[in-house]
């Protein structure tokens, strides 16, 4: 025999049809054990090898999974998140633990990505991570939607959103961020943030920030809110117009550490301390938070657990199997620059 051996080669060293060969190979338990052993002895005697990428394709089972990662919009477009980075690395490592490949994209925002994905075959399924404004993006997640693509996104979990989401409890983490600078003896407590529809989690953080102020008898400040995305510079600078404004606060609730952080040296080019003068606590937990001076008290997203929950849910999709978004909860860490 010349070249590379085939089915063909193990079906008649066997004396068995290429159909039967197949079905062992791809452990049918249609072939039975005696006939298994005999195709199995043939194809090591020939030293036959499994072509993982054509029986792939025969499948219409590629054995990977694509992460679309979308940049937050900033001015540097080098700048990633770091929250994003452990989150990559959390999914790289549940894919491989289940035996799949990660396919890592780096989208634009507004390119045709869902277009392009579902028709290009070259993954089972998506893992969306990051986006601009959400209500933008819903209508994308629509389009993924109709044209029946297996994902999984994390985000805010919202009432009747397109697809599956996971998300961190939002609301939870802002209540515990709030309640604990009020009892802190703070009670001038500004929240640096987009609190509205277009940006849900920062939104949800917010609506938690309300809700223990409100228990607490505090009045919700509408001056003490300023818009920020989620970076150092937009931190610094929404947190050095409010003390250009004069607003009179005492604390700040960053909806981001990259704000907080930013914040934090707002304040101290201006002359006030953290916690002395002014209270600081952000969200998210990045490396970062506890490194910087004073280390920053913020919400822990747990990235492991939330690497497992989005691939599992891809693959129970995959399946044809059941999957319902999911919320997963969160923990107050407190650090220095919360304690007054």
């Amino acid at each position: 025999m010349k070249g590379k051996a085939t089915s063909i080669d193990i079906a008649h060293l066997a004396g068995v049809s290429q159909a039967t060969v197949s079905r062992a190979l791809r452990g049918s338990p249609l072939v039975n054990e005696e006939t298994r052993r005999r195709i199995q002895a043939a194809a090591d005697q020939l030293n036959y090898k499994v072509d993982k990428n054509a029986s792939n394709l025969r499948r219409m089972h590629t054995g990977t999974l694509a992460l679309l990662f979308f940049e937050d919009p900033t001015a540097d477009e080098s700048h990633i998140n770091p929250f994003f980075l452990s989150m990559l690395g959390s999914i790289t490592r549940a894919c491989a633990l289940q035996g799949y490949d990660l396919l890592i994209s780096f989208q634009q925002f507004s390119r045709d990505w869902h277009a392009d994905f579902a028709d290009s075959k070259k993954a089972d399924g998506l893992i969306l991570l990051g986006y601009g404004d959400y209500l933008a993006y819903t209508d994308k997640l629509e389009k993924l939607v109709a044209q029946g693509t297996r994902f999984v996104r994390w985000g805010a979990v919202l009432a009747d959103q397109p697809g599956v989401s996971i998300g961190c409890d939002n609301f939870r983490g802002g209540q515990a961020v709030a309640a604990h600078l009020l009892e802190r003896g703070c009670r001038r407590i500004a929240f640096l943030g987009d609190a509205s529809s277009h940006y849900p989690e920062f939104f949800g953080r917010y609506r938690g920030y309300v809700d223990a102020l409100q228990q607490a008898g505090v009045e919700v400040d509408p001056a003490l809110q300023e818009n920020a995305e989620s970076t150092e510079h937009s931190g610094y600078e929404a947190m050095r117009s409010l003390i250009l404004r004069e607003v009179g606060l005492d604390a700040v609730f960053a909806a981001s550490d990259l704000i907080a952080i930013g914040a934090m040296r707002a304040l101290s080019d201006h002359g006030l301390r953290v916690p002395q003068d002014v209270a600081l606590a952000g969200f998210d937990d990045i490396a970062t938070a506890s490194f910087v001076n004073p280390p920053l008290t913020t919400v822990l997203q747990d990235t492991k657990q939330a690497g497992e929950v989005l691939v599992d849910s891809l693959l129970g999709l995959i399946r044809g199997e059941p999957v319902d978004s999911e919320v997963l909860p969160v923990k107050l860490v407190v650090r220095r620059s919360s304690l007054r």
